[in-house]
């Protein structure tokens, strides 16, 4: 006999069927938690991307431009947080020297996308784990 939430199964398609059941769960939890997470990061990240430490707002066109994606199906899901714009990595570690355009630059680096990762790092650790409990 298997012990399942107040009781026993009495009989393996009974067990197979809360299995199935929980892995249903699971997958609509996890992918909720790991969208949810997502935006919690590209949340973090404007707000760092806001002023010092961080980048200055000038335009506000590099803040906006952090947007996350969702993939995934069965029980993986995969989220990519992440910019196109250009001058990203140069905020984020700085650059010092000639760009392809002749450009001279002594740019510092203003960490923003970094922190963000770690500051929401445990939220995420959290609310994947509510996911799995409640699965189970």
């Amino acid at each position: 006999m298997s012990r399942k939430k107040g009781g026993f199964f009495n009989h393996p398609a009974a067990l197979a069927a809360a299995l199935d059941q929980g892995a249903l769960v699971l997958r609509g939890e996890s992918e909720a938690a790991v969208r949810f997470s997502a935006a919690a990061i590209v949340a973090a990240v404007r707000a760092r991307a806001s002023g010092r430490p961080g980048p200055r707002v000038i335009t506000g066109q590099y803040r906006a431009s952090w947007r996350s994606e969702v993939h995934g199906g069965g029980p993986v899901w995969v989220a990519e947080v992440g910019t196109s714009a250009p001058q990203a990595r140069r905020l984020e570690y700085g650059f010092v020297g000639t760009d392809s355009l002749g450009r001279r630059y002594a740019q510092p680096p203003f960490p923003h996308a970094g922190p963000a990762l770690e500051a929401t790092g445990p939220t995420v650790v959290r609310l994947l784990g509510a996911a799995v409990g409640r699965a189970l």
